[in-house]
């Protein structure tokens, strides 16, 4: 496992790679910051973080880059399933838990629960790539998001998802 710090327009972020794949991207302040980053994690400098500071400086410059890059992110079979359905959540549009819950449920064939699918979305380890940050509250709230809630709004309005 590897890591790179990559600066944004909304502060530092670590990135994590395997070598070949993202497995992780954080701001450096933000809640379960490097939860699968083993404890003494060296710098590395492969094509794969290339690739993402590319996307990154696309992506915070208003464009809606594509993931051309492999990214795997470690974590639980339910884990993974929502992380794969916020995947599908196009750029400048938000869900609901609800729609997130309503979709895990279709593919898995039961409904894990609320409580479940929220845990999902807040350990996310793969930032905007994995854009979490597109989910909302039932009502619309701007609810949770592991990088602060400013950054939400700030990220929501880039993509043009807030009036």
């Amino acid at each position: 496992m590897w890591q790179k710090q990559i600066e944004t327009p909304l502060g530092s972020m670590t990135a994590s790679s395997d070598g070949t794949a993202i497995t992780g991207l954080w701001f450096v302040d933000q809640q379960h910051f490097g939860s699968t980053l083993p404890e003494a994690t060296p710098i590395g400098d492969y094509p794969v973080f290339d690739q993402l500071t590319t996307w990154l400086t696309a992506y915070f410059s208003g464009a809606q880059p594509s993931v051309t890059f492999p990214v795997r992110p470690s974590g639980t079979p339910l884990r993974r399933q929502v992380w794969q359905v916020l995947r599908t959540i196009p750029y400048g549009q938000v869900w609901t838990y609800s729609e997130i819950a309503d979709k895990v449920a279709m593919q898995l064939g039961h409904n894990p629960g609320a409580r479940a699918i929220g845990g999902a979305v807040g350990h996310n380890p793969i930032s905007l790539i994995i854009p979490c940050h597109r989910v909302i509250g039932k009502n619309g709230d701007l609810t949770g998001y592991a990088g602060g809630l400013k950054r939400k709004r700030w990220l929501l309005e880039l993509e043009g998802s807030l009036k």
